[in-house]
């Protein structure tokens, strides 16, 4: 992983008997339902470590998601407990634990008779979470976003009716509280993120449409002289604040409108960000937490826009989003970025690389600040906060410091245009000082996610119907552990062997295909180079894994042939 890179894990369980969950309603104002759906989840935060947890922790989530009904026991906090014990290891973060992945149990000091069993029963692929992670990503380069998934056996599918007729009473009911869940397709995931990508691409072409009247009104608004000036941090600090005001008049009331959408987003990041600080478990507790935000903002002013306001908005309001609008830095970096890359793809431009850099350095420390980990350090004073918000965001916005980070930024940013041949420097700073007529016209239309504020994701998938240049024919001609309803591997370690080493071989092809499909399409690599790669990843897989896999060596001689 690449340094600050974070890996998480969600490992997704069932609550065999459930616990209670309490939903807001009109009427009744209230009603309890009892979930079953639990997800255990690790990460390193980005840091350097040898393990997500604790070994009991990440035994606790194994053992749990292999309980599959039928094949194995279900799981009891009990029974690792008496594991640990015979074995004298200590487990001194199981409090916290527990009232981390077992809240309700853990609050009526039921945690040790929770019964679970595998999470495939009711979420057998946790994109969800997977998805919400795509929000931590920090993106310290520019990057290609992929969202891949592994699907062992995808032509393997349950047909209920093998024989023909009716499903008799034991197959119905295997069919549904197992085969079933474990089956079904995780269309409307794909089709969640399709959806995504489509909406900012949208945005794209709204971008493009409305750029050359922006950058008319900023060249009218600045002159031709802007451009022939050297950039300063300070000039940059007044030419920016200049072309806000005047994006501001130029909108009218929709600027109003953008106003609150700007100011509500920021309130939901800040409710976000303490609600997790101070580990908290109950919605009830976010909704208490986001009133109380709102509560002081009105008490500040800073909820006063419009025309009645000295440009657009009062003292406090501006006080506010410059204290806790991380998402508006965020999305002009972005911006930055992206027409950083057009500017490089039009023509090859060697001094583009000190503004790239400027960029993604700046933008690291903005992402930051929205890692919840960052504010660990408030969580007595949040769990404590009952109406006045007051003093939690003052400590919060010392925590954001975003004075000196947009201080350090201008000064980047500054240096790096100065260094820009002239032509190039006048479409980048277009571009920057026209980011609030962009954000103005785009930021109602995404709904309050904001611009490009994470990247369209394509989907890849490794699987073996994928992978075919050794062997066609996917599962049913590669594997043997799909055999015995997908539990042949336990009975046989030849099995076990077969399967892990077709999953390198598939895994190494699809990887090659996936870091391939990343070259613009104007690259074209010579004709036969990919099979070369792939061939000497396959003979590199065989080498190293002969001396191991001895119960499957015909297999590896007849692959070396195959492979030629």
């Amino acid at each position: 992983m690449p340094p600050g890179q974070p890996l998480d894990l969600f490992v997704t369980v069932t609550d065999f008997s459930g616990h209670p969950e309490r939903l807001q309603l009109n009427s009744p104002a209230e009603v309890v339902e009892t979930e079953h759906r639990l997800v255990v989840d690790f990460t390193d935060n980005g840091g350097a470590c040898d393990t997500l947890a604790p070994p009991a922790e990440l035994a606790f989530a194994a053992r749990a998601t292999s309980s599959f009904p039928g094949a194995f026991p279900p799981f009891t906090v009990a029974e690792l407990d008496g594991v640990l014990k015979d074995r004298a290891i200590e487990w001194p973060e199981r409090p916290a634990f527990l009232a981390r992945v077992l809240p309700r149990h853990t609050a009526a000091n039921a945690a040790e008779s929770a019964v679970l069993i595998d999470g495939s029963v009711l979420a057998n692929a946790p994109f969800r979470p997977a998805l919400d992670a795509l929000k931590e990503r920090p993106a310290r380069r520019q990057i290609d976003r992929r969202f891949i998934y592994i699907d062992p056996s995808p032509d393997i599918k349950l047909r209920l009716n093998r024989g023909g007729g009716t499903p008799g009473f034991f197959q119905t009911i295997i069919g549904a509280i197992s085969d079933i869940p474990r089956q079904q397709p995780i269309r409307d995931n794909l089709e969640a993120i399709a959806e995504r990508s489509a909406r900012i691409d949208r945005m794209r072409g709204i971008l493009a449409a409305i750029r050359p009247e922006v950058e008319a009104d900023v060249e009218s608004l600045f002159g031709h002289t802007l451009f022939l000036d050297r950039p300063t941090a300070p000039r940059l600090i007044a030419w920016r604040r200049r072309a806000q005001k005047a994006a501001a008049a130029s909108s009218g009331y929709g600027f109003v409108a953008y106003g609150h959408l700007k100011r509500s987003a920021v309130i939901e990041t800040l409710a976000l960000l303490l609600f997790d600080a101070g580990e908290h478990h109950r919605p009830r507790r976010l909704a208490q937490i986001r009133a109380a935000i709102v509560a002081h903002v009105a008490a500040s002013g800073a909820d006063l826009l419009g025309s009645g306001q000295t440009g657009g908005a009062s003292a406090a309001s501006i006080a506010f989003l410059q204290t806790f609008d991380i998402g508006f830095r965020i999305r002009r970096l972005r911006l930055m970025a992206r027409r950083l890359s057009e500017v490089e793809t039009a023509a090859d431009e060697p001094e583009l690389g000190p503004m790239r850099d400027a960029i993604y350095e700046s933008l690291s420390p903005y992402l930051d600040r929205l890692r919840a980990e960052m504010h660990a350090g408030l969580h007595d004073a949040v769990r404590a906060m009952r109406g006045d918000a007051g003093a939690v965001l003052e400590t919060l916005g010392r925590t954001f410091d975003l004075d000196r980070l947009d201080a350090e930024t201008d000064q980047r940013l500054a240096e790096a245009f100065a260094a820009l041949a002239k032509p190039t420097r006048r479409t980048l700073l277009l571009a920057y000082l026209g980011f609030p007529y962009f954000d103005t016209a785009t930021l109602p239309l995404l709904q309050g996610e904001g611009l490009d504020e994470f990247d369209p994701i394509k989907v890849d998938r490794i699987a073996p119907d994928d992978a075919t240049s050794i062997r066609s024919g996917g599962a049913e001609a590669t594997l043997k552990g799909i055999q015995f309803g997908t539990f042949g591997a336990f009975f046989s370690r030849a099995y076990r062997e077969n399967d892990y080493l077709w999953g390198r071989l598939h895994g190494s092809e699809r990887m090659i295909d996936i870091t391939v499909s990343t070259l613009p399409s104007t690259v074209r690599m010579k004709p036969g180079r990919v099979a070369a790669i792939k061939r000497a990843a396959f003979l590199a897989i065989l080498d190293e894994e002969e001396p191991r896999l001895t119960a499957i060596l015909p297999l590896i001689a007849q692959l070396r042939t195959e492979i030629g």
